[in-house]
């Protein structure tokens, strides 16, 4: 089977190789009040061979986003400015159609949050292989089959029985592995998974985040995973980018975030996971609620309703994302002035 290419190296923000370098992006969507920013000057690297977990509440932009990695943002939404570099493809805000559809599926795979939304109800598995591998030119179609057939087994699936089946013959776990491989098939090196765990049950998301994890590592695969579950990045993710109302807030290395969070959204979404273990009052629920495009704050913080720590110059000033010391990025006026987060 083939595979991408594997002895990348890892790069911080800014700085080393990327797979994708996104830049000043900003995605707006039509209201009666104009157009709007679902997200809001957005520059993210994402390094190869590495997993990133783009977090947030729902509302946050993380979707709106992963959507424009592949230029893929529909009516009445619109990449209004900036760029997505991806490594082999170029800038794919510019791309034309022709080109912009080889390289959805050939060189970035994405995997929809509704796995059965993006199956097609009256053709079987298999016939929508041949679709994909028709509409990007691949001349041995029998060869796309076997490596079909080679990624099910590798996720526990029967390949007969996965391609011959609709996808309401499919459970939520099964369509969500069918996902991947119809994301992997022509050999994608950067691999997008929208909310891949929502609906599923425990043992399925378990499996399923097994197989990305290894299917990642065998393949040398740049991955993103957009999830809220911040027990998904935990568990998966190299580096972690936080999100609030269309702004990366906070970004680093996912153990260093986790452990000492810099932003006080971070904090407050550790705060608010529920415990299993040991005292479950120490969870705390963020007050409030985010906002939606009409309700985020033409200027300032977008989270000075809800901060704990919320200054005067939160009312007046967007804060910057900036680089700290240890390659981690912030953007909060409390800590540029020294007042904890937690």
């Amino acid at each position: 089977m083939a595979t991408a290419e594997t002895g990348v190296q890892a790069a911080s923000p800014g700085t080393g190789e990327a797979a994708v370098r996104v830049r000043d992006l900003t995605v707006v969507y039509a209201t009666a009040r104009g157009e709007l920013p679902a997200v809001a000057h957005v520059d993210l690297d994402l390094p190869a061979g590495q997993i990133t977990g783009i977090v947030g509440e729902s509302g946050s932009g993380k979707s709106t986003l992963a959507l424009a990695l592949l230029n893929a943002v529909q009516r009445p939404g619109r990449i209004l400015s900036g760029s997505v570099q991806v490594a082999g493809v170029g800038d794919v805000v510019t791309l034309g159609r022709r080109a912009l559809r080889q390289a959805r599926g050939g060189k970035i795979g994405y995997v929809f949050q509704a796995s059965q939304s993006s199956l097609n109800p009256l053709k079987t598995v298999g016939k929508q292989l041949l679709d994909l591998g028709r509409s990007h030119d691949v001349a041995d179609l029998r060869q796309l089959i076997r490596e079909a057939k080679g990624l099910a087994e590798e996720m526990g699936l029967d390949p007969v029985r996965a391609l011959g089946s609709y996808q309401h013959q499919l459970s939520g776990g099964m369509r969500q592995r069918v996902g991947i491989i119809f994301a992997l098939v022509l050999n994608a090196h950067v691999l997008v998974l929208d909310e891949p765990t929502t609906a599923l049950d425990m043992l399925s998301q378990a499996l399923v985040l097994g197989i990305v994890r290894r299917v990642h590592r065998e393949r040398g695969l740049t991955t993103v995973i957009i999830t809220h579950d911040i027990g998904v990045v935990a568990e998966l993710a190299d580096r972690l980018a936080v999100m609030y109302a269309g702004r990366i807030v906070e970004e680093g290395r996912t153990e260093e975030v986790l452990a000492s969070p810099l932003h006080p959204y971070t904090a407050g979404l550790i705060a608010a996971i529920p415990r299993i273990v040991g005292d479950p009052n120490r969870s705390r629920p963020l007050s409030g609620r985010p906002p939606d495009l009409t309700t985020v704050p033409p200027r300032g913080c977008p989270f000075r309703e809800r901060c704990p720590v919320a200054m005067d110059v939160c009312e007046v000033e967007d804060p910057a994302l900036v680089e700290v010391p240890g390659g981690r990025r912030v953007a909060c006026h409390a800590r540029g002035r020294g007042v904890a987060v937690r």
